[in-house]
């Protein structure tokens, strides 16, 4: 249960909140000389339609071949018995059914959207419904390529659609967990990660339909729990929510994405490789919205945001691995210093002949 002080996190020096509770953080940091800068793109991704092209064809996504299917009498009591966002997003947490869960996540935000319903308030179960495979395992045992059963092209989607059916959960928890606390995080984040949510569904129902293809489908390999464990830990503190899964997790799709993509057109997969870097280049609007939100964080709490990420993933014993995309890492606007030890020792040199830069990014939005 969150802290019920957490209202006034951004307004009284003498809280300390779970809404922002890291032990070391400090408020008069050395400056950035990268600041952090909002993505061009992302306006342009908060006003767009609904975006209903979830299935893959020959030229790329596109609508459902024939008309989309209607929802089912049980999918259709469970979304016209939700009042609110919250209560849409509960829905598709406690939802187990991979395909399922994909499929309401997209009606959820559709009907939020189309019918202009407000954010509301709701409790998100403890852990997402899932289904029983794929079998859960920790990072060390999962199997290898050659012993996994799966020919290496289905073993890589297999472990992207895990990620993006991680994804689906990983939004809606953020929109249902911090619900209560709309007058402190505004009305857009909560729309951000609904949409964060709509296209991580999206994705995995891409990934779905090109395992089929290929003969697999997925659950038919052991996976790991990873990302949900980093969801946990973050789940009583909004600025652990944002560094940990857009700035970490996501941003490391940024940098896995292109690699990847390259391996499955060795293997000769194109149409799956096609998939994987359309899904990269959707990420960028992801880590994005995380930079957006943690800077506004960083500011109701007058704090400077580069030293606040790093001392949070200290705290939250979070690593952060390279090799970085360092071009689509800054097209999201995380600036090179908050994960690079170089980019900061190469700042730290800079500052002393730059005297003028005296604020962080947090003063200067």
């Amino acid at each position: 249960m969150l802290c019920p002080t957490l209202k006034y996190a951004c307004f009284s020096s003498c809280v300390r909140p779970q809404f922002l509770k890291a032990k070391s953080f400090s408020s008069s940091s050395s400056p950035s000389s990268l600041q952090a800068s909002t993505w061009s793109g992302l306006q342009k991704w908060r006003d767009g339609p609904l975006n209903g092209n979830r299935y893959w064809g020959p030229n790329g996504p596109e609508p459902l071949q024939d008309s989309p299917p209607s929802p089912s009498a049980d999918d259709n009591d469970k979304i016209d018995s939700a009042s609110s966002l919250a209560e849409l997003g509960s829905l598709v947490l406690s939802t187990s059914d991979p395909l399922s869960k994909s499929k309401l996540s997209h009606l959820a935000f559709s009907r939020w959207r189309i019918l202009n319903l407000p954010i509301g308030v709701s409790v998100p179960p403890s852990r997402p419904a899932r289904p029983p495979k794929p079998k859960l395992v920790s990072a060390k045992e999962i199997p290898a390529p050659k012993n996994s059963g799966l020919p290496l092209n289905a073993y890589m989607l297999h472990n992207l659609a895990h990620v993006e059916l991680n994804a689906i959960d990983l939004a809606w928890d953020t929109v249902v967990r911090f619900s209560p606390f709309t007058d402190i995080l505004e009305d857009g984040f909560f729309a951000d990660f609904a949409h964060v949510a709509d296209d991580e569904s999206r994705h995995f129902a891409w990934c779905s339909q090109r395992l089929a293809e290929l003969g697999f489908k997925y659950g038919d390999m052991p996976a790991h729990d990873v990302l949900w464990n980093q969801c946990e830990k973050s789940s009583d503190n909004v600025a652990a929510r944002l560094a940990v899964i857009p700035l970490v997790q996501e941003a490391r799709g940024l940098d896995a994405g292109p690699r990847l993509t390259q391996k499955l057109i060795g293997f000769g997969d194109h149409r799956t490789s096609n998939i994987v870097a359309r899904i990269a280049d959707e990420e960028v609007a992801h880590v994005a919205v995380g930079v957006h939100w943690f800077l506004s964080v960083c500011q109701k709490m007058k704090r400077a945001p580069c030293s606040t990420f790093k001392d949070l993933l200290k705290e939250y014993d979070v690593e952060l691995k390279g090799p970085f995309n360092y071009s689509a890492r800054d097209e999201a606007g995380i600036p090179r210093d908050w994960y690079d030890p170089s980019a900061a020792h190469e700042q730290d040199k800079n500052q002393k002949h730059d005297a003028n830069n005296k604020l962080s990014a947090v003063y200067d939005m």
